[in-house]
């Protein structure tokens, strides 16, 4: 059988299949919480769910416990698998320099597929929440999201000769992840009506079984592993080092200005990560909450509306990268991003809270480019390593971010829910600061990528 280079595929299943038991589980969670709180079903209307307005009502109050209750059991949700993910995500994308990319894209793949079983039985016999955290423990066990877009990325580099290509198609991946995770959570809330909670996450599972298939028999591994050493027998402890050598090696050969400069760029990645994640994860719990009281069909359409970001911050790379530097690409993106979280917390209106995805139309262009300036400061060899360290970052700050901003939203929703979006907003002056910083240096990444800059690293490599 031909097998092909082809990964787009791979991507867009599975990250259809994410984003559509993302906004799943945790409406799930919050229809669960509120029947055991109040004995009672969720009452919806055609494009609305129940909101109590009046504060006096004793209902009202029971409202603001369900979405505090909701808001904590999510951040614990996340932190269960995050630990795992993190090991896994550093082991299989930084191992793939050596044994090939396809383990970091298969193995996340069958984690997903045995967990949204799982879930699907938990929703179809009601049984208790409990149990969604040894079923995110377990899934994490084969690597989360992050290992397998880590894998992604090092695939797509694997395959770039130019410099300008690479941040091209790195955000070719970005804008399917956005396009498809939109799709997914426009189509989610039909999927619940037309089919339930139980059946969306079999039909999800099935997606999954289709990424295995597609893994395993088409797509052609973009690392050569040598017959010999495929079939050589590694023991435990060698194969644990091997698989962090990787990351170590990165930094140890590397010279005192290429280690600076990686160390920053991950720095400003995981921050700028910290607050998109941090108040991006919260629209959901805002928008059920009052006064928007959206039902899954509108929340559906809200994670829809995000397309158009995906959408609109590829054209800006697109077009920018024809006449810009990288770091002013990416100052762009955080100012876009800090008016939208501005006019995010004080949106009372559906109109306006749809309206919030104006002034975000480039706030997702700084990680993709970020990605871009990491790959392009390392070796060809070195590309599974760099991306073991961004995904490693992914999985650690968005458990880290979900974390607080899930206790901060829980501790102020119920005198001012807007204030986790303006934090937010505020903590972005820290990757603005470290990359005004940058650009005032003489560090630049374009030198580092040089084929000169190349071959001295190699021979340094060779020396230590």
């Amino acid at each position: 059988m031909r097998k092909v280079l082809l990964v787009e595929p791979v991507i867009i299943i599975y990250t259809f299949a994410y984003f559509l038991t993302v906004p799943l589980i945790q409406q799930y969670i919050y229809r669960r919480l509120w029947e055991e709180g109040s004995n009672s079903s969720l009452i919806e209307n055609n494009n609305t769910t129940y909101c109590e307005l009046n504060r006096s009502n004793p209902a009202y109050i029971k409202q603001k416990e369900v979405q505090e209750k909701a808001s904590l059991f999510l951040m614990q949700l996340d932190l269960t698998g995050a630990v795992p993910s993190i090991l896994v995500a550093i082991v299989l994308v930084a191992d793939g320099d050596r044994h090939g990319r396809k383990k970091s894209l298969v193995l996340p793949s069958v984690g997903a597929f045995i967990s949204n079983a799982f879930l699907g039985a938990l929703s179809y016999f009601s049984l208790s929440l409990s149990i969604l955290f040894a079923v995110a423990f377990f899934g994490s066990l084969f690597g989360s999201i992050a290992t397998f877009l880590g894998g992604a990325f090092a695939f797509i580099a694997d395959l770039c000769n130019e410099e300008k290509q690479k941040t091209i198609r790195i955000a070719v991946v970005d804008l399917i992840f956005g396009l498809v995770s939109g799709l997914a959570g426009l189509t989610s809330g039909y999927f619940i009506r037309g089919l339930g909670f139980p059946w969306t996450f079999v039909v999800a599972s099935l997606l999954h079984v289709i990424n295995i298939f597609y893994i395993t028999f088409w797509l052609e591994d973009t690392v050569r592993v040598p017959e010999f050493q495929q079939h050589a027998s590694v023991s435990c402890t060698e194969g644990l080092k091997e698989a962090f050598s990787g990351v170590y090696m990165l930094f140890k050969t590397s010279t005192c200005k290429k280690r600076t400069l990686i160390i920053v760029l991950l720095f400003t990645f995981m921050m700028y990560f910290f607050t998109w994640m941090g108040g991006s994860s919260l629209f959901t719990l805002y928008e059920l909450d009052e006064p928007l009281c959206w039902n899954e069909l509108y929340i559906g359409y809200g994670a829809a509306a995000s397309t158009s970001v995906s959408l609109t911050s590829f054209l800006g790379i697109y077009l920018f990268s024809h006449c810009l530097r990288d770091i002013y690409i990416v100052f762009i993106g955080i100012f876009s991003y800090i008016g939208g979280m501005v006019m995010a917390a004080f949106a009372k209106t559906t109109l306006l809270m749809f309206l919030v995805r104006v002034p975000s139309l480039l706030c997702f262009m700084p990680i993709p480019v970020l990605r871009s300036m990491l790959s392009k400061v390392v070796l060809a060899s070195e590309q599974g390593a760099v991306f073991a360290c961004i995904a490693c970052l992914e999985v650690m700050t968005s458990a880290i971010s979900l974390a607080v901003f899930n206790s901060l939203y829980a501790a102020t929703v119920a005198w001012f829910p807007g204030f986790s979006f303006l934090l937010s907003a505020g903590l972005c002056i820290i990757p603005l600061g470290v990359m005004c910083w940058l650009m005032c240096t003489s560090w630049h990444e374009d030198d580092l990528a040089s084929p000169a800059y190349e071959e001295v690293s190699s021979e340094e490599s060779i020396d230590s």
